[in-house]
């Protein structure tokens, strides 16, 4: 039996500073928060996207730079992401522990194109988990909570649920998860995330 431990990134792992990357959009673009939020993310656009619609990092580009209203390269969209996408370290030793345990895997909702470059987004964690194992939710055609997303995720280790933990800032994608049969922890703190980690492996050990 080998343990998976599945991680959230942002606001778990990583502290994302949202503002930041609206700012940096809005110096590429001219329009202000409100309006990149409406043309951005109450368009919709975005959640299809990180539900994996659009499947081609070409053409999320083109979509989204099309409802911006701003020719943005590859290389520019990925620098403002990474720059407002800072690490825990704390949280990434506890991702360290768990790789002791079992093997890890990261799971954020995100678009296709930034699938390809997590390992640019978040480079501490290729050397704790390979960059094979950073996954957006858009590469699984399903984002959390959707149950479906973590279906396909146990599918592509071959691991069972009841041998999975999953950690999320946000309840709701911690109940989709445990809708599954998925051990799910709500993270608050780094030192709370440690403890449920340590726990779920002694768990599976007198199981």
């Amino acid at each position: 039996m080998t343990l998976l431990y599945v991680f959230d990134m942002d606001d778990v792992l990583y502290d994302y500073d949202w503002r930041t990357r609206m700012a940096d959009l809005t110096a590429l673009t001219g329009h202000d928060l409100h309006e990149l939020r409406r043309r951005w993310w109450i368009s919709g656009m975005e959640w299809e996207a990180e539900a994996g619609d659009p499947s081609d990092p070409d053409e999320y580009l083109r979509r989204v730079t099309g409802i911006i209203g701003a020719e943005i390269s590859r290389e520019e969209w990925v620098r403002i992401r990474s720059e407002a996408t800072q690490p825990r370290p704390a949280a990434l030793a506890a991702v360290r522990r768990a790789a002791e345990l079992g093997r890890v895997a990261l799971l954020t909702n995100n678009g296709i194109l930034i699938h390809e470059h997590l390992h640019e987004v978040a480079p501490e964690l290729v050397p704790i988990m390979g960059r094979e194992n950073m996954h957006a939710s858009a590469a699984f055609g399903a984002r959390k909570p959707d149950p479906l997303v973590y279906e396909r995720i146990l599918a592509h280790y071959g691991a069972a649920a009841a041998d999975t933990f999953f950690t999320d800032d946000r309840i709701e994608n911690i109940e989709g998860a445990e809708s599954i049969g998925i051990t799910g922890h709500l993270y608050v703190d780094e030192a709370s995330l440690l403890a449920a980690i340590e726990a779920f492996a002694a768990e599976a050990r007198a199981a």
